[in-house]
C-alpha cells in the first residue's frame, strides 16, 4: 500500500506547500496553512468515484441545442437570473449571508421542478430531516405534489449522497451546504479547502454524468469570501448570490457568473411569513413613500432611474451630510461603491463649489440594494448636496447620469427605458445628460426631460429655490 502523502494547504488561496509554513508564499496571508494527507487508495469502507462517460469528438456542426435545454423551477425571478431555468447537467452555486433565506429559496425552487419535471434530492449537512419538514410545512409544501416528489436525504458523506442520487436518478440535486460535507479519502475537517473542493469536484462529476443539475449552497464566511476558498468558483458554472438586509424584507439575487445566460439581470424577493415570494413590481420596491408633513420633498434625498440587466429599477438614493467630529471627517457608504463616493465628494468640491473637507459624509440605498453602474453618480451628488445645503429635491424628479473628473455629465445606456419608467411610475421631471442621442418622446407621458451638461447644471436646476437664481441657491454658502 502506498504511504499517504502529507501536504499544507492554504485555506485562502488553496496553494500546496510540502512543509509548514507561517506565511502562505502564494498570498501572503498568516497562519493559513493546514495540513492535508491524500491518500493514493481511499479509506476502508470507501464508495469508488463516480466514473463520467467517456467523451467523444464531435463536429461543431453535429452539436444541437438539446444539452442546454433548460429546466423552469417555476419562480420567475430565479429563472431570470438563470437566462431561462436550470440547465441539465450544471451545477450552480447559491451563496449568502446565514439567515437570509437560501435553504428557503431552494426548497421552493425544489417544490417547483417536482410538481412537473420528476423528483427532486435534498441533501441537508447542517439541518435534520425533521427541521426541513418543518419549514416545508411552514412554505405550505407538505400537502402539495411535493410532499412525494421531493426526497430528503440528511447525510454528509459525498459518496452516499452520489450514491442516493444515481438510485432516485432526481431532476435536480441539492447540497445544503458544500462546506459541511466530506469526503472519505480525503483527510481535513468539512469545510477545509482540500474537503470543499474535492467535494464540489465529485458532485461536478455527477452532474456532467448523469445529466441531473446540481445546486450548492455556499456560505460567506467571516472575510466575505464565498464558501471558503475563491478556487471553487471555476469549477461551477453559475454562482449565485443572495443579498440583502437580514432586518429588511428585501432579497436581491444577483448571478456573478453565469455560462449559460447574462449576469446582468436581477431577481428581487420578498421574505414573508409564507417564505420568499417573487416581488411584482420591483420597480417602486425600492422606494419609500413620500412623508406627508414636507409634501414630499425632504433634504437629502433623490431617486435615481438605474438599469439592472434588461429590468429599470428606480431607487431612493439618500445621503446625510454633518459637521466632523475631532477625529475626522467620516465617509460611509451602504449600497454605492465607497471608492466612487470618494471620487465624486472630490468632484463636488472643485467643480461644483461643494465643500465637504470639514464634514461627516453617510450615503445609502434604500432596501438594502448595491449599485455599481455610473447612472448613481448624479443622483448621489444630488442627494449629498440637497443635505449640505439642506434645500430638498422635488420627491417627483428622477435623475441619471455618470459624472466625469472635469464636473461634465456623460451619457448612460438604455435611457429611453429608465425615462418610460419614471413615467409610469408618475414622475414629472427627469435629469439627464445632454450628450448623447435625445431620449424619445414614445411613452413618456407628462414627464419633463432636463437635459443638462454639467454637474454645477444639473445641481442648479435640482436643489433651487423658488424666487431665486438656481445658480445662487445652489452657490450660496459655498466659500
Amino acid at each position: 500500500m502506498a504511504r499517504p502523502q502529507s501536504r499544507y494547504v492554504c485555506q485562502a488561496c488553496a496553494t500546496s506547500h510540502l512543509r509548514w509554513e507561517g506565511q502562505c508564499r502564494g498570498c501572503g496571508a498568516w497562519d493559513t496553512l493546514v495540513e492535508t494527507v491524500l491518500r493514493d487508495t481511499p479509506k476502508p469502507g470507501a464508495r469508488p468515484r463516480v466514473a463520467t462517460d467517456p467523451a467523444q469528438p464531435r463536429p461543431l456542426r453535429a452539436l444541437s441545442d438539446e444539452d442546454i435545454e433548460r429546466r423552469p423551477t417555476g419562480i420567475d425571478e430565479l429563472d431570470r437570473v438563470l437566462g431561462g431555468g436550470l440547465v441539465p447537467g450544471s451545477v450552480v452555486l447559491l451563496g449568502g449571508e446565514p439567515g437570509i433565506g437560501k435553504s428557503t429559496l431552494l426548497l421552493e425552487a425544489a417544490a417547483g421542478i417536482a410538481g412537473r419535471q420528476g423528483h427532486v434530492l435534498y441533501a441537508s449537512g447542517e439541518e435534520s430531516a425533521g427541521q426541513l419538514r418543518l419549514r416545508a410545512a411552514r412554505l405550505g409544501l407538505t400537502d402539495g405534489p411535493a410532499a412525494d416528489a421531493v426526497h430528503v436525504l440528511a447525510e454528509t458523506d459525498v459518496e452516499r449522497i452520489i450514491e442516493a442520487a444515481t438510485t432516485l436518478g432526481p431532476a435536480l440535486l441539492i447540497v445544503d451546504s458544500v462546506q459541511t460535507v466530506t469526503l472519505d479519502g480525503l483527510d481535513g475537517p468539512a469545510g477545509s479547502v482540500g474537503q470543499v473542493r474535492e467535494s464540489a469536484a465529485r458532485l461536478a462529476a455527477f452532474a456532467r454524468a448523469s445529466h441531473s443539475p446540481v445546486v450548492l449552497v455556499g456560505q460567506v464566511t467571516k472575510d466575505g469570501s464565498l464558501a471558503g476558498p475563491k478556487t471553487l468558483e471555476h469549477l461551477v458554472d453559475a454562482v449565485l448570490a443572495l443579498e440583502g438586509d437580514r432586518y429588511g424584507t428585501i432579497r436581491v439575487l444577483r448571478a456573478q457568473k453565469n455560462r449559460f445566460g447574462s449576469t446582468e439581470e436581477i431577481g428581487v424577493f420578498e421574505m414573508l411569513g409564507a417564505g420568499l415570494q417573487s416581488v411584482l413590481d420591483p420597480a417602486i420596491a425600492f422606494l419609500s413613500r413620500a412623508d406627508p408633513a414636507t409634501n414630499g420633498r425632504t433634504s437629502g434625498s433623490a431617486i435615481a432611474a438605474t438599469l439592472e440587466g434588461s429590468r429599470p429599477l428606480l431607487v431612493e438614493v439618500q445621503a446625510l451630510v454633518a459637521p466632523a467630529g475631532a477625529g475626522g471627517p467620516r465617509r460611509s457608504a451602504s449600497g454605492p461603491d465607497p471608492n466612487r463616493l470618494a471620487l465624486l465628494v472630490a468632484v463636488l468640491g472643485r467643480r461644483a463649489g461643494i465643500g465637504l473637507g470639514g464634514d461627516d459624509l453617510y450615503a445609502s440605498l434604500a432596501g438594502g440594494l448595491s449599485v455599481a453602474e455610473p447612472a448613481l453618480d448624479l443622483p448621489l451628488t444630488m442627494a449629498i448636496a440637497s443635505s449640505k445645503r439642506d434645500r430638498p429635491i422635488d420627491a417627483a424628479t428622477v435623475a441619471c447620469g455618470e459624472v466625469g473628473l472635469l464636473g461634465e455629465l456623460r451619457p448612460v445606456a438604455g435611457l429611453d427605458r429608465r425615462l418610460r419608467e419614471a413615467a409610469r411610475l408618475g414622475f414629472r421631471r427627469a435629469i439627464v445628460p445632454s450628450a448623447g442621442s435625445a431620449p424619445a418622446t414614445e411613452g413618456l407621458g407628462g414627464l419633463e426631460v432636463v437635459r443638462v451638461a454639467t454637474l454645477r447644471e444639473a445641481l442648479e436646476v435640482a436643489i433651487a429655490v423658488h424666487g431665486e437664481a438656481p445658480g445662487r441657491a445652489v452657490m450660496e454658502g459655498a466659500r
